[in-house]
């Protein structure tokens, strides 16, 4: 199974002319007539001709990399190596965004596949331009609008959190160092998250996102702190918002805050948290940075996980507070 090479010695100063990756498809398969059936099983049923045929190149170019596919058996190697495909047919044909080690392995991979006329695509900041301030979530802009008023009455929270003591005095924030002492840990968090995300076909609205989160983190030896306090309860929110049912949930992990989510009942409130998490991962890198934020009518420094993209630093108001002396 030599597609690879033979691909490569054809290669002309413009890479490949067009039409000419598809011939040597079409001369490689036959050659090899009994991998016809296979590699058309692995077709979805709605992909339009070009863009199998693009996916069909980039899967027969990358075999050899996998060396444990047998045709017709299924097998980790061949999911992986599907998954990376469908990657890159996302990413080429609908605009879809992956994080940037995967996007950078995909294109690696792809190295000499040319896709006639492919969709030229542009991201939010090229068409909006990169001055815009960004949208920020209905529970940010509601806390940006109205800021709280000092010693506003506590938070009565019927708060389910993982078994943290409360207290009431407040330290002046996390310990010296205590972002870089965090970092390690969150880059490691990043690249799980990322390969989670290909195998389950990238990043969207239909996927589990809280098993994702979760898997990924307790993958990593840790484990997700979840707090939920009644949206009525929470100060710093205009009346209106505050006089709405539901829940608001808040995620940590290793004390870094990392989503806050709202929705009807608790579930659901945490499956929107998840997301807004797996969002920050969506960039080329993650950073742990002390921010301030209001808890109970109290600014205070809290270890933040932020992306690298430039937005509004206002958080909602914290739900918790690790960084409290016992009393």
């Amino acid at each position: 199974m030599k597609l690879k090479l033979r691909l490569e010695s054809c290669k002309s100063p413009q890479v490949m002319a067009a039409g000419r990756g598809a011939d040597i498809v079409s001369e490689f398969l036959s050659q090899n007539p009994h991998l016809v059936n296979w590699v058309e099983s692995l077709r979805g049923h709605c992909e339009t001709n070009k863009q199998w045929h693009a996916r069909r190149e980039f899967v027969l170019r990358n075999m050899e990399a996998f060396p444990t596919i047998q045709p017709g058996t299924p097998s980790p190697s061949l999911d992986r190596l599907l998954s990376l495909s469908m990657v890159w047919a996302n990413h080429v044909f609908l605009g879809c965004r992956y994080p940037q080690p995967v996007m950078d392995k995909v294109n690696e991979m792809a190295e000499g596949i040319t896709v006639i006329e492919a969709p030229e695509r542009k991201t939010r900041d090229e068409i909006m331009g990169k001055t815009k301030r960004p949208a920020v979530s209905a529970l940010d802009a509601d806390y940006q609008g109205k800021k709280a008023k000092p010693n506003e009455t506590d938070v009565k929270a019927h708060a389910k959190s993982v078994g943290r003591p409360a207290a009431s005095t407040l330290k002046s924030g996390p310990p010296p160092g205590a972002p870089a002492e965090h970092q390690p840990f969150f880059n490691r968090l990043y690249k799980a998250v990322a390969w989670k995300l290909v195998s389950a076909g990238g990043f969207g609205p239909n996927l589990e996102h809280f098993e994702i989160l979760r898997s990924c983190v307790e993958s990593c030896k840790a484990s997700l702190s979840c707090v939920f306090v009644p949206l009525k309860d929470i100060p710093d929110l205009p009346v209106v918002r505050t006089q709405k049912e539901g829940q608001v949930c808040e995620l940590r992990c290793r004390n870094v805050y990392i989503g806050t989510g709202y929705g009807r009942d608790d579930c659901a409130a945490r499956a929107m948290a998840s997301k807004e998490a797996l969002k920050v991962f969506q960039g080329h890198k993650v950073t742990v940075k002390v921010c301030r934020r209001r808890f109970r009518g109290r600014d205070v420094d809290d270890l933040v996980l932020l992306d690298e993209q430039s937005r509004s630093q206002v958080f909602p108001p914290a739900l918790s507070y690790p960084f409290q002396e016992d009393q």
